[in-house]
């Protein structure tokens, strides 16, 4: 659909950066698709995925260990001047 609006120029370039688009219009489209994508995720949310208190508790696996998803990396250190060999 071809449509004539006054859009800010400013915004507009700095989502045809974010998005790497092609073309403004494009741009334009994944900004609409991605409110819409935002709204419905909400919408899913606020419904709870029709599910109840109790439904949602039992779907949760209490056996399940996030911290134990996480890779183990060595803590860096961020102080000024500090080296590689921890000096």
């Amino acid at each position: 659909m071809k449509l004539t609006i006054n859009v800010d120029e400013a915004l507009l370039d700095r989502v045809v950066e974010i998005t790497e688009a092609a073309s403004k219009t494009e741009a334009i489209t994944i900004a609409l698709r991605e409110i819409d994508r935002r709204a419905r995720l909400v919408d899913v949310l606020r419904e709870g995925l029709g599910a109840s208190t109790e439904e949602l508790k039992e779907m949760f696996d209490p056996a399940s260990d996030p911290s134990a998803l996480r890779v183990a990396e060595s803590s860096a250190s961020y102080r000024a001047g500090a080296s590689e060999s921890g000096d």
